[in-house]
């Protein structure tokens, strides 16, 4: 079966926008401002700007927030489990055959994380709209104020789960048990400890530092060029077939970086759902602070 391609262009999008096999989902999550002494924002659904503002034609609305989240875990946006993510893409008319096309309003973090979604629930016919709306808008796309009607589905998972990373395995990977490399994606600062909206500041030791917002041509807001991808990933790990687990707070951009390595091809990588919300609730488990080290000589 032919690979579908991780990212698709606007350009590639703007003529299928009316095809039967296609399903835009917009997945947009908004942060708003800290109030007088809060540490950070609160994060709202973007449903409202999706249907106050307008989004691309035909387009639906994928809520994170509920739909394609785990309402039981204490940590929010986790992956919901196989029956909720049917009976979620489901309700948007999903079919296992359809071509889903994901975008956001931001910089593409938020469509990453639900493309990693069906990936790992076994709908491989994923992609992001590269550039997500902010591409759309600037190439002259108009957007639609109507929503969309369509018929409900009863959709069933068709293929096998992919992998996700436990902590288990990030324990072991931190204390040298297992050979591996954690990479962050978080901002400098957040890694490092110099500021944190946590309870604890810093990383899980043995991690190495790889922002998100490297990976992205903030001109275009697309992802960079394959080429200039693998040149990023190798200033902190050898790209040599190591197991690479990527992480952040709370497993968000950490999916933009397993969209990057899938972009490059790299297979041996998972994403840590639970991230540091997971890894902080553990009282026994170590936080580090400083921006580490990076040693790519030797493949982990």
């Amino acid at each position: 079966m032919k690979r579908t391609s991780p990212l698709v262009p606007v350009e590639w999008l703007v003529p299928r926008l009316d095809g039967p096999d296609v399903v835009i989902l917009d997945a947009s999550v908004y942060l708003d401002p800290a109030p007088s002494g809060a540490a950070r924002g609160e994060f709202r659904s973007g449903v409202d700007q999706f249907r106050g503002a307008g989004h691309i034609p035909g387009a639906r609305f994928a809520d994170l927030f509920t739909e394609f989240s785990d309402p039981t875990s204490p940590f929010p946006f986790m992956r919901p489990d196989p029956d909720q993510f049917e009976s979620a893409a489901g309700r948007l008319g999903i079919e296992p055959g359809s071509h889903v096309v994901v975008y956001d309003g931001l910089a593409g973090q938020w469509a990453a994380r639900l493309w990693w979604v069906f990936r790992t629930l076994g709908h491989s016919n994923v992609s992001v709209l590269d550039g997500g709306l902010k591409r759309y808008k600037a190439l002259g796309g108009e957007l639609e104020m109507d929503l969309v009607v369509y018929e409900k589905t009863t959709y069933r998972i068709a293929n096998a789960q992919k992998p996700r990373a436990e902590k288990a395995e990030v324990v072991a990977i931190s204390s040298g048990q297992i050979d591996g490399q954690l990479i962050c994606l978080l901002q400098p600062d957040d890694f490092s400890g110099k500021i944190s909206v946590r309870a604890r500041a810093g990383h899980i030791p043995a991690s190495v530092n790889l922002p998100f917002t490297k990976l992205i041509d903030t001109h275009e807001n697309t992802m960079l060029p394959r080429e200039r991808l693998e040149d990023v990933f190798r200033s902190v790990t050898p790209l040599r077939g190591e197991r690479i687990v990527t992480y952040c707070g709370g497993g968000v951009a950490s999916t933009y970086g397993a969209l990057a390595l899938d972009v490059i091809g790299y297979e041996n990588t998972v994403e840590y759902d639970g991230s540091l919300n997971e890894w902080l609730a553990d009282p026994n488990l170590q936080m580090e602070t400083g921006l580490g080290s990076v040693d790519i000589t030797n493949s982990k």
